[in-house]
């Protein structure tokens, strides 16, 4: 049960999550300013998060708007990931009555690695950290799409 926005009201508190199978990335974001921040990355088990942690994470931020990024092949198609990554979605606004939308996040990785990698060296690219970076990419890519 997923929802898009509502386009009466812009929602102000985003949470963004780049899903990954070992790993989950998140971001908070905020309309006001069209920026987002990364915050941390979840464990996960063969996709399967701590969902405590999950809840205790919605609860500190309270979004207006979930933003789960959806992993593509580069030419549109879905991957195995991609089913994945829309059922986490779907989970997060079963379980938590979240609005949830999905973003495109092909390439966020990669722009992710780079843009730690020209801050920090190698040395400074830690999964988690790469992850909740791309989480903090998906969100601001899904801002400047809203208001296009």
């Amino acid at each position: 049960m997923t929802s898009k926005t509502n386009t009466n009201k812009t929602p102000s508190s985003l949470l963004g999550f780049d899903f990954g199978t070992k790993s989950i990335g998140v971001a908070t974001g905020q309309m006001i300013t069209a920026t987002a921040q990364p915050i941390a990355a979840i464990k996960a088990n063969d996709g399967i998060p701590n969902w405590d942690t999950v809840e205790k994470v919605i609860k500190e931020w309270n979004p207006d708007l979930i933003v789960v990024g959806l992993p593509l092949n580069m030419d549109g198609t879905e991957q195995p990931i991609t089913q994945r990554a829309k059922k986490f979605g779907n989970r997060l606004a079963g379980r938590f009555g979240a609005k949830v939308t999905f973003q495109d996040e092909r390439l966020t990785t990669a722009s992710a690695k780079e843009f730690i990698f020209e801050r920090g060296g190698y040395k400074a690219l830690e999964k988690g950290k790469v992850d909740s970076v791309s989480a903090a990419l998906i969100l601001e890519s899904w801002m400047e799409s809203y208001y296009q």
